[in-house]
């Protein structure tokens, strides 16, 4: 593809330019932002990063072929390769990659939030499929196909770069998908990750404390998610709207100054209200009001903060174009994403329960939910990451002991922080707790002391299979540790 139809794509989206000489006749066969991967042809994007800078790399990746670079207004650097700089390196980089690979599915939706993004793009998938849709969704476990395949190579991130996010999408297209559910992190709506692609429906579940570690202010935090509807969402689309937050009012303004179709939910929700949601044996039952019709929805998922994660993937696919009764209908028996309130074994009839929770939010409702269901003692053993925000720690070990009669503090992925430090951060919200530093130790302790009508929770990596002690990344499962314990007992 001719480089200068790749520049032509931004001039339109507004992005402005200033370009080493004549680019007309530079044909490109491959982006990369990593220079390790540049080949013959390859336009190599010099992004600024925190853990490495790309501009650094520059003469290596022309050196491995690379004929144009990309890079940030300032930029020094001299080679025979055609320079382009710009004020918005990573937003030129997403229309590039969206020319350059051209495909996307042509109904996609994507959803932000503290907690809840994957399980929505979950339920949307799982609704389109039910539907008869070829559907796909991309988030913090990968990407998962119309097949319900994870993609090799696409867990890790819960937005992917450009770079793979548009080489994805043209993928999943060229398999037959049409309906893809999408998760935006904060981080991704920062960098522009989603540049380019084209959504039709935005929906938020809720903001609460999170990643401060990187964006510094919640302030910061709360600009990074309304990027989403200023920046992705084109004019005219639709929102999706938990109205029970206490941001709703502000969000609802930002949409409706843009002149966007919005859609509320939840108890205060004016287009899709929650009349109830109650647990029963199989799940919890939800019953709602969309234009004066009462529906009712039987699910197989646990905790009733599910309901309104499911109330959102609902107004999404219904902005997709399909009807609520269909919708509905095919929400029954609906059940949670692998590590989002997961019944993963028993113990003499003790459910152990594996979650996500890793935010003092998330860790609340989960504590919250559980508790109707437990007879005796609730249990919970959770940590909390390393190089991550520091202030949470505390928060989250107040909330456990406050909500918890046995807690368990042990490591999470202490990555290159001292895991002892981590734990004593936590325990000085705790005051009463067990602290065993050895993941699975704790959650063996954990099981060996469950009696009678208890029940445990096992929360901060869900359905992660590793932890990062370090800089080494090695195999563990909460799900598989829990299993293993029950098995030997």
């Amino acid at each position: 593809m001719l480089l200068s139809d790749l520049i032509k794509i931004n001039s339109d989206a507004g992005v402005k330019f200033e370009i080493s000489g004549d680019y007309s006749n530079i044909n490109i066969d491959g982006i990369s932002s990593d220079s390790r991967m540049c080949q013959k042809n390859f336009l190599f994007a010099a992004l600024p990063g925190g853990n490495a800078d790309g501009r650094k790399f520059i003469e290596s990746a022309i050196a491995k072929g690379a004929v144009a670079v990309l890079a940030p207004m300032g930029t020094e650097f001299t080679g025979d390769a055609m320079f382009i700089k710009t004020d918005e390196v990573r937003r030129a980089l997403g229309f590039i990659s969206a020319k350059f690979y051209s495909k996307q599915p042509e109904n996609i939706i994507a959803v932000t939030g503290t907690n809840g993004k994957t399980s929505v793009a979950h339920f949307c998938r799982h609704i389109w499929s039910k539907l008869g849709k070829k559907s796909a969704s991309i988030g913090t476990i990968g990407v998962i196909d119309e097949k319900e395949k994870l993609l090799p190579g696409s867990e890790g991130l819960t937005t992917p770069d450009p770079v793979r996010l548009h080489g994805f999408l043209s993928d999943l297209c060229n398999k037959g998908v049409t309906h893809l559910a999408m998760e935006a992190s904060s981080h991704g709506l920062e960098q522009s990750r989603l540049a380019g692609v084209k959504i039709k429906a935005a929906g938020i579940t809720n903001i609460t404390r999170d990643h401060l570690d990187y964006h510094g202010t919640f302030e910061d935090y709360f600009t990074a998610k309304m990027r989403l509807f200023n920046d992705v969402l084109p004019k005219g689309g639709t929102a999706v709207l938990n109205a029970d937050i206490k941001e709703f009012s502000d969000i609802f303004a930002i949409c409706r100054t843009r002149s966007d179709n919005v859609i509320t939910y939840g108890e205060k929700g004016g287009d899709i209200k929650l009349i109830q949601a109650k647990p029963s044996p199989s799940g919890i039952d939800i019953e709602i009001e969309v234009e004066g019709t009462i529906y009712k929805i039987k699910t197989a998922l646990i905790g009733s903060f599910q309901s309104s994660n499911l109330l959102c993937a609902i107004g999404l696919v219904m902005a997709a174009g399909n009807e609520i009764s269909e919708i509905t209908e095919a929400c029954d028996g609906i059940k949670a994403v692998t590590g989002r309130m997961e019944k993963v074994a028993e113990k003499n009839g003790v459910p152990i329960i594996v979650d996500y929770a890793h935010t003092p939010d998330a860790l609340e409702k989960v504590l919250m939910a559980l508790r109707p269901r437990t007879k005796a003692n609730l249990v919970v053993v959770f940590g909390c990451g390393g190089d991550r925000d520091k202030g949470k720690r505390p928060i989250m070990g107040e909330i456990a002991d406050r909500l918890a009669d046995l807690v368990v503090v042990t490591d999470d992925n202490p990555r290159t922080e001292n895991a002892e430090t981590i734990r004593r951060e936590i325990m000085s919200g705790c005051k009463n707790c067990e602290e065993i530093g050895d993941r699975a130790r704790a959650i063996e302790y954990a099981i060996k002391n469950l009696k009678k009508g208890d029940l445990l929770v096992i929360a901060g990596k869900g359905h992660e299979d590793y932890q990062i002690i370090g800089d080494k990344k090695s195999h563990f499962s909460d799900a598989e540790e829990a299993r293993k314990v029950v098995k030997l007992l």
